[in-house]
């Protein structure tokens, strides 16, 4: 078992206790106990990142994508990343998946502008796109998300890899990880996030295995499990 005190990652801001991807979910979020946000990521053709998970908006009939809109075309209702940080702490880590991978850039570059870039944790599941980052960037931090059976047998070339090209975090379903996979991990040092963990047993298991991030819906869930463990 080991000792990290884990990033416990509000996903979406926390989508079992209010509208997800809003000001509102991410402020309750933090108020529940969450030590981290996360949420998607999508870019306008203007270079405005926005959270949101789906790219397509509008009804079936009038649907379009957010990556060719511009930002001022968006629904109000689209949460402007600049928007979330000019309104927490500039020490609260947020995890970004950048679904579109060219939102990276203009993710640092917002950042940049309100406070330490080392906040970001941008998480995608191209090695090649992640290391493309690196550049842009030092201080920031990079996440693989990926999954143990892409990767076959080879996993210790996986973790040598990540290391290898500035990776700061592997990010895996909470169901894959196991006390051998964080030790492996680990002795490349890695950090060790964990995604989908909704059960009170899920998340539970995940402190035991001493993970440095956890990925949750339900906050209070995640702050239980870590009370618990204390």
């Amino acid at each position: 078992m080991g000792n990290a005190v884990p990033v416990l990652f509000a996903h979406r801001g926390g989508r079992a206790h209010a509208r997800e991807n809003t000001l509102e979910a991410f402020h309750l979020a933090l108020r529940l106990g969450a030590t981290g946000l996360e949420s998607d990521v999508w870019r306008t053709v203007d270079d405005v990142p926005v959270l949101q998970h789906d790219d397509r908006l509008g009804s079936w009939l009038r649907r379009r994508s957010i990556s060719n809109s511009l930002n001022a075309n968006l629904p109000r209702e689209i949460l402007r990343l600049t928007d979330l940080l000019a309104t927490i702490n500039p020490e609260i880590p947020l995890s970004l998946d950048l679904k579109d991978p060219a939102a990276g850039a203009a993710c640092v570059e917002v950042a940049a502008d309100v406070g330490p870039t080392s906040r970001l944790w941008l998480c995608h599941p191209d090695l090649e796109i992640l290391s493309g980052l690196r550049d842009i960037d030092r201080d920031m931090h990079l996440v693989h998300s990926t999954r143990i059976d892409r990767h076959g047998s080879a996993l210790e070339r996986h973790a040598s890899d990540l290391s290898a090209a500035g990776i700061d975090a592997v990010n895996l379903p909470e169901a894959e990880w196991t006390l051998g996979l964080v030790a492996l991990y680990r002795r490349f040092n890695l950090k060790c996030f964990g995604w989908a963990a909704n059960h009170t047993r899920q998340i539970n298991r995940l402190i035991h295995l001493g993970l440095d991030g956890i990925y949750g819906d339900h906050v209070d869930r995640l702050v239980d499990g870590l009370n618990q463990r204390r």
